[in-house]
């Protein structure tokens, strides 16, 4: 076992580095994406004078009355489908989320390569597997339930 020291690693100052980016990017993206929904630089989906009158439905109510009274698709919209509708001011808001959801895995690809150089393959296969976690946790592939 290493001794202890107060002083960060290679790795560790990577993987502060990119959250910190990764964090300020995914913050300013919110500012900015917010500011185009509720100044109605774009047009949202739900038009923002009705946005309250879902929120006390279940999620799966929501769903339902989101296709069926602005979508009209012959799904209902989970996992990334968001994705079709980036150019609605109200989805546009998602893409924030999504990076500061991912820059985790990010970090971990970063830092997994100098684990494996200075010989922690304990710790470089523990981010190996944080990343294959996290990124099928992320794909939809992972489902619990229906």
């Amino acid at each position: 076992m290493s001794e202890l020291t107060k002083e960060a690693t290679k790795e560790q100052l990577l993987y502060a580095n990119i959250l910190e980016k990764g964090m300020f990017t995914g913050l300013a993206l919110m500012i900015v994406t917010f500011a185009l929904y509720i100044f109605g630089v774009m047009t949202p989906v739900i038009p923002l004078e009705a946005v309250s009158s879902y929120w006390s439905q279940s999620v799966h109510d929501y769903l339902v009355a989101l296709n069926t009274n602005f979508l009209h698709q012959d799904q209902l919209l989970t996992g990334w489908a968001w994705l079709k509708f980036l150019g609605k001011a109200d989805f546009l808001n998602f893409l924030p989320v999504a990076i500061l959801s991912g820059v985790t895995i990010v970090c971990y690809l970063a830092i997994t390569p100098g684990l494996f150089r200075r010989g922690d393959k304990a710790m470089a296969l523990m981010a190996v597997a944080e990343v294959v976690i996290l990124t099928l946790a992320a794909s939809g592939l992972l489902t619990v339930g229906h």
